[in-house]
């Protein structure tokens, strides 16, 4: 299950080229607070990972950049995607009583909400991603410090890893495995220019846009779709639109 949020300010909404902080806290702001508390401080567990199961979207609709900031022009979405329908349900009612919604240091107007349940999925999907998608490892340097190394599409442990996080999650979200672990991706149209740089909280974090092409066990890819794709889902990491089945 999907929301989409469509917002309008007068004149522009003017916000950091870096606000995935800004849009995790207004998910986390609105939700009822036992369940804030609960999703923010233990999550949903599986072996020692722990998994928020939500993942949004950038913003959506008219942008540019200017003095260092980014404008963006009404009307414009949002996107916010989950398996856990509690998560949905309590964001949006609680988006709806407020109707002014704080982005940083402006406001903005909540004009709708718009509620998509998961699309049929077989086998084999097209997909275009909504926010980048994210996988990497953590590794040892010489000098015994940590280095975390951020994938490409065009590695093959993107793929790998990706599979492995997928199950992680699935038995996070369900408490058991699926009935086949078949998992792959495929960059289908990813350039150079895809390639995205975040910073979050202090932190650099890798991550890709551009078109893939995703198959396996449907109840996978139904749970990518939901809960994102890769990692750092809940920093606004791995959601994408539905652009053909097969």
């Amino acid at each position: 299950m999907r929301l989409t949020f469509r917002f309008f300010k007068e004149g522009v909404l003017r916000i950091p080229i870096n606000y995935n902080q800004i849009i995790q806290g207004i998910i986390y702001d609105n939700l009822e607070k036992e369940l804030a508390e609960f999703v923010h401080e233990r999550g949903y567990r599986f072996e020692k990972r722990s998994f928020k199961l939500f993942t949004f979207s950038r913003i959506l609709g008219k942008t540019r950049i200017r003095d260092g900031y980014i404008e963006v022009f009404s009307p414009f979405k949002l996107v916010v995607s989950s398996p856990k329908e509690d998560i949905l349900c309590s964001l949006a009612e609680n988006l709806v009583r407020m109707g002014e919604v704080h982005f940083g240091e402006e406001n903005a107007y909540l004009e709708a909400v718009n509620v998509h349940f998961a699309p049929l999925i077989d086998r084999s999907i097209t997909i275009k991603m909504l926010s980048p998608v994210t996988i990497y490892s953590t590794l040892s340097k010489a000098d015994g410090s940590k280095k975390t190394y951020y994938y490409s599409p065009f590695e093959e442990e993107f793929s790998f890893l990706l599979k492995k996080n997928i199950l992680k999650k699935y038995h996070a979200a369900y408490g058991r495995a699926p009935c086949s672990d078949d998992f792959r991706i495929e960059p289908l149209r990813v350039r150079r220019h895809d390639e995205k740089i975040v910073v979050y909280k202090g932190f650099i974090i890798k991550g890709w846009m551009g078109h893939y092409r995703l198959s396996g066990n449907p109840e996978l890819l139904k749970l990518a779709y939901e809960a994102g794709l890769g990692g750092k889902n809940p920093q606004g990491f791995g959601c994408f639109e539905l652009l053909e089945a097969f």
